[in-house]
């Protein structure tokens, strides 16, 4: 399903490598330490297009770098309280 400009809600890994002009491992290992939302059916990860469109934008709205390595430990912070009363 995409939406009226064709743009696809969701990339392969190797299609938002690409997009990001980055290894597709690099893709991989940003799932695998929470740097990045993903998808997984089955054995396949999909990257949520919106994911790519907030990295770009967040980049161009501070006008500066963003760092992911802080992204993920506030991300994993707020998630933690959540855990914590499983």
């Amino acid at each position: 399903m995409t939406d009226t400009t064709n743009k696809p809600l969701f990339y392969t890994v190797s299609e938002a490598a690409k997009v990001l002009r980055v290894d597709a491992n690099t893709i991989y290992r940003a799932i695998r330490e929470d740097a990045s939302p993903a998808v997984k059916i089955r054995t396949r990860y999909i990257v949520p297009a919106k994911a790519i469109e907030a990295l770009a934008s967040g980049a161009t709205e501070t006008g500066g770098v963003l760092d992911v390595a802080a992204m993920v430990q506030q991300r994993r912070m707020e998630r933690e309280p959540a855990q914590r009363w499983r």
